[in-house]
């Protein structure tokens, strides 16, 4: 295990290089060994990443009280210091909200989002005040039993009594300051409106027996993210890396193959409608301030939006093109007027669209789109010539 002195806490973690890494966040009053079956069940070639949060394990405990932005900030700095890009960041319980608070602020950091067994705001402020209270009576120790009984579904009780007393000792060994501040900042927080903003692929899992958060909670918190998918376990109760690692670590890899072919398809994408000239290009004078950038447009826009087939390219040509002139993003429109060679919007559509922009975003912006769009469309006849 290794340690860094990071926000002012010593965070304590253990860091296995590999070429796509899993950063795991752990629920509150345990700490990073609970993914510890998940990790060695991982193929190879996986880097993984695990950490105590401040107060728990052997991270330090903070002196003042901290919210979930705080806890997000320790990790982000973590990430950093370890120069780790384009991971896939797993969270359980309150693991998770550290996850959604660093995909609400720190995208370029991830390429996929799993949230586990949590949501925007986990319980309410009388439960957690509840909590807190009886923390203060009786310390984490006198809750143990409590807190794993309703960590973990009935059946892995009855069968695994040897893992239900592992995990009480794990339990009551979390400092009763750490655990409390994180009840305060779970009492506190609630991250609503920053999740609403995700647009990272996200993937929610959850258990048909968790007691803490509900399969209508799982389900709330994937309507929140556009474009994310749902897993719930049968059976399965608040901590699935300790009742299934093997299946978490199949969906874990599932889910890292899926986002690799998301960006072989975006890059496919982007290249038939642009072009592999203007790619080749764009790839070869990016620089490594805007490698982050580039990977999540040709994820986002074209692995994503472009790759949709709902609608045609010829469609959604048109459309870019009125956006980007209602919006005043005239430095696009020559890139999309030349992609329209090929997805087949032609000089008819266009006059339509900045018709349309004319009417509903001022003649100011249509006129100077379509200034823009008839200096690049003879400067592709004049090409057309000479060839």
């Amino acid at each position: 295990m290794d340690v860094k002195n990071l926000n002012g806490q010593l965070i304590a973690y253990r860091f296995k290089p590999g070429a796509k890494t899993i950063v795991f966040i752990h629920a509150l009053g345990s700490n990073q060994t609970i993914w510890d079956e998940v990790v060695g069940k991982l193929g190879g070639g996986y880097g993984t990443l695990t950490y105590d949060i401040r107060g728990h394990g052997f991270s330090g405990n903070s002196t003042t009280q901290f919210l979930i932005a705080d806890l997000a900030d320790d990790l982000v700095a973590l990430i950093d210091s370890l120069d780790l890009k384009n991971i896939i960041l797993c969270g359980v319980s309150i693991g998770g909200m550290i996850a959604q608070s660093i995909a609400a602020k720190r995208p370029d950091l991830i390429d996929g989002l799993i949230l586990m067994c949590t949501s925007a705001r986990i319980g309410s402020i009388g439960r957690w005040q509840e909590r807190i209270n009886l923390v203060e009576e009786n310390g984490v120790a006198g809750i143990a039993d409590m807190v794993v009984n309703t960590w973990l579904s009935d059946e892995f009780k009855e069968k695994n009594p040897d893992k239900v007393a592992l995990y009480s000792t794990l339990v009551s060994r979390t400092p009763d300051s750490g655990y409390i501040d994180a009840c305060k900042a779970l009492r506190d927080d609630n991250l609503t409106e920053q999740t609403r903003t995700i647009s990272i692929p996200t993937l929610c899992v959850g258990g048909t027996a968790d007691l803490s958060v509900s399969a209508a909670d799982m389900k709330s918190l994937a309507d929140m993210i556009e474009g994310s998918d749902i897993k719930m376990f049968e059976g399965v109760g608040h901590i699935p890396s300790i009742e299934i690692p093997e299946k978490i670590a199949r969906l874990i890899e599932n889910f890292a193959k899926r986002l690799d072919n998301t960006k072989n398809l975006g890059m496919t994408v982007r290249r038939s409608v642009l072009g592999d000239t203007h790619v080749d290009r764009a790839e070869a004078n990016k620089t490594e301030l805007e490698d982050a950038f580039q990977a999540l447009i040709t994820d986002g826009a074209w692995g994503t939006v472009w790759a949709s087939n709902n609608i045609s390219r010829r469609e959604r040509s048109m459309l870019t093109l009125a956006l980007l002139a209602a919006l005043g993003n005239f430095d696009e429109i020559p890139m999309h007027v030349r992609a329209t060679a090929k997805t087949g919007a032609n000089e008819r559509d266009i006059k339509e669209v900045f018709q349309h922009v004319a009417i509903y975003a001022g003649v100011p912006r249509a006129n100077h789109a379509l200034k823009l769009t008839r200096q690049t469309l003879d400067k592709m006849k004049d090409q057309d010539g000479d060839t």
